[in-house]
């Protein structure tokens, strides 16, 4: 089935943006590329993140907890892995795979530089896009993709029914519908 959607999938930290990406990806066949944010735990205590180039499976920290040359919250960023690692991988993703993810736009990873030009670049393109936004970033990229693809917001008590609702978006179909009718629907279109 061919590969045609544009997802955004918004939500709080710790929602499980993540996971719904990893579980749409494994059931989808077709050539996927970009890059994933994963959690590092030890003990079962957050210690910072890593990301994932989807293509080659490389997984480098970026982020860890404690001080350094640039902080959000109480994480140390490294923003030369993310321009290595995550704006390469996009890039990479926007010339030879059929579906590009984007895994997330948010404060640390926008500390890269390179990575706005990468989102628009994706935009740009005529590929299939899945991208995670932060549910309170503020920069203009972060907007534009929430105003211009199908956007899934994602809570606790959903996450776990999106997985069909997106993976239909990205195949152009009608997604089914998840929601008691008397709640909000998770899905906005563009």
């Amino acid at each position: 089935m061919p590969i045609e959607g544009r997802v955004a999938i918004t939500g709080r930290p710790g929602v499980g943006k993540t996971t719904l990406v990893e579980r749409v990806l494994a059931q989808m066949s077709c050539h996927v590329g970009g890059f994933l944010t994963k959690e590092v735990r030890k003990c079962g205590h957050r210690v910072g993140f890593a990301l994932v180039d989807l293509a080659t499976g490389d997984e480098h920290m970026f982020a860890r907890v404690g001080k350094g040359a640039e902080t959000v919250g109480r994480y140390a960023v490294d923003a030369r892995i993310v321009e290595e690692v995550g704006v390469a991988a996009a890039h990479r993703a926007i010339r030879e795979s059929d579906l590009i993810v984007i895994d997330e736009i948010a404060p640390m990873e926008l500390r890269a530089p390179g990575l706005v030009a990468a989102v628009e670049a994706a935009l740009a393109s005529n590929k299939a896009l899945l991208i995670t936004t932060h549910a309170h970033a503020t920069h203009a990229v972060a907007d534009r993709v929430r105003q211009e693809l199908h956007l899934v917001r994602v809570r606790l008590n959903n996450r776990d029914a999106l997985v069909d609702v997106v993976v239909a978006l990205l195949r152009g179909e009608t997604p089914p519908e998840i929601t008691p009718r008397s709640a909000p629907s998770p899905v906005s279109n563009p």
